[in-house]
């Protein structure tokens, strides 16, 4: 095996595993940010240590900020704006990063310049960016608002109302509302394009209450008004979408998983995967020590609209090559703008080892047909490794191109599939 892939490997009978994910990227790098935005600083336990959460953390630096890792979590240091003069902030391929630290920039004195890997060189950010110019801020940056830009920090935005397209993302208005505390009116924001997850909303909505901050929603419009922020200590759930993989396992093996941990209340979009097994033909029981999901090897074939929960579509159209029958995935094309094209790559790729997946529209068409050993190219997506490794469950022989980029989300990844596997 080459040291840059490694060998998904195959289920030899049915399983039974427990397995704990790390905590939740998503509710991760929102509890930095609002604690830099805090009065006082804030203890963040159980968090994602990974290189999205590393960069959030070294943004929150360069922008005044500052965090000690001790053995209880990360203890994040509110932001001193009183500093001038040019930072930089590296992004990576986080577009959390990304889309939430510009509006802090805005902030303080300093001049601040974006930028990151290639890969966020493709990602959308024009409508944020905009709507953070509409807003007082002075931005310069390319047509479509693509990293390198610079934001020109003026001592504080004024906010107001502002009209936002956040149909290619939902981390367009999480960065605005998250932010939005520490403008001088705090921000109205009536979107006039639907975004494609719901759930990560309220999970904004909720992290902002939980912070101090005191956010409306009417239909399609937001309000935050401005306001102190601060919180002694906070919990971060385990990161349900990282948990995909191993729900849908034994699915594919039959037997059972149990993922520890798994919260009986919470906004992350990764949840729905409960109610999908039942869908797919298996069970799936909570209770107070986790979720429990038990399968027979067969997986029904099923359509399926991912519009809110897009983030599990590389796993779950995986495992639909399984299936008994076609399967269609529906209301994801804005996966097309994620770390690669989601779209194109699964298509390539699951069609590469055998099955038969075309694009569509919004989505994917997926006929189940005998797999074969091949190389899986991964695209620096942390998402294709994990639907990779779904695939070597069934099929021998496996390559996962770069395993290493699973560590944006989970490090150890590979790691804990192998054991589950044991």
């Amino acid at each position: 095996m080459a040291d840059n892939s490694w060998t998904a490997p195959v289920a030899t009978g049915r399983l039974n595993a427990t397995v704990r994910v790390p905590g939740s990227k998503s509710i991760t790098n929102r509890a930095y940010l609002l604690a830099a935005l805090g009065d006082r600083p804030t203890l963040v336990r159980e968090p994602l240590v990974s290189r999205d959460s590393t960069l959030m953390l070294d943004a929150l630096t360069a922008l005044g900020g500052g965090y000690t890792t001790t053995a209880d979590g990360t203890e994040v240091r509110p932001l001193d704006l009183s500093g001038t003069g040019e930072a930089e902030v590296a992004l990576g391929n986080a577009g959390t990063v990304a889309r939430f630290t510009p509006a802090l920039a805005t902030l303080g004195g300093r001049t601040v310049t974006f930028d990151g890997d290639e890969a966020i060189r493709r990602r959308p950010q024009g409508p944020l960016l905009d709507a953070l110019r509409e807003l007082g801020a002075d931005i310069t940056s390319a047509p479509g608002g693509t990293p390198p830009f610079t934001v020109r920090g003026r001592g504080g935005l004024p906010g107001g109302k502002v009209d936002l397209d956040s149909s290619a993302s939902s981390q367009f208005l999480s960065a605005l509302l998250l932010a939005a505390p520490r403008f001088a009116d705090g921000v109205t924001v009536r979107l006039v394009g639907a975004p494609p997850s719901e759930p990560h909303i309220a999970m904004t909505l909720d992290l902002l209450r939980r912070f101090g901050a005191a956010p409306e929603r009417s239909g399609t419009e937001f309000h935050v008004p401005p306001g102190r922020l601060g919180l002694a200590e906070y919990t971060v759930e385990p990161d349900l979408s990282t948990a995909a993989p191993f729900v849908v396992a034994p699915l594919l093996t039959g037997g059972t998983v149990r993922v520890a941990g798994w919260p009986a209340e919470t906004t992350q979009p990764g949840d729905w995967l409960r109610s999908l097994v039942g869908e797919l033909g298996g069970s799936a029981v909570l209770d107070d020590d986790g979720l429990t999901v038990t399968g027979t090897g067969g997986l029904r074939g099923a359509r399926l609209d991912l519009h809110e929960v897009g983030e599990l579509t590389p796993v779950i159209a995986a495992a639909l090559c399984f299936a008994d029958g076609p399967s269609v995935i529906s209301g994801v094309a804005h996966l097309r703008g994620h770390e690669t094209d989601r779209l194109a790559a699964l298509a390539t790729e699951l069609s590469g080892l055998g099955a038969g997946v075309t694009e569509t529209e919004d989505g994917l068409r997926i006929e189940p047909a005998p797999m074969r050993a091949g190389v899986f190219h991964t695209y620096h997506d942390h998402r294709l490794v994990m639907a990779a490794a779904v695939i070597g469950l069934r099929v021998p022989g496996v390559e996962v191109e770069n395993p290493a980029t699973v560590g944006k989300t989970f490090p150890g990844f590979t790691g804990a599939w192998e054991a589950a596997l044991a």
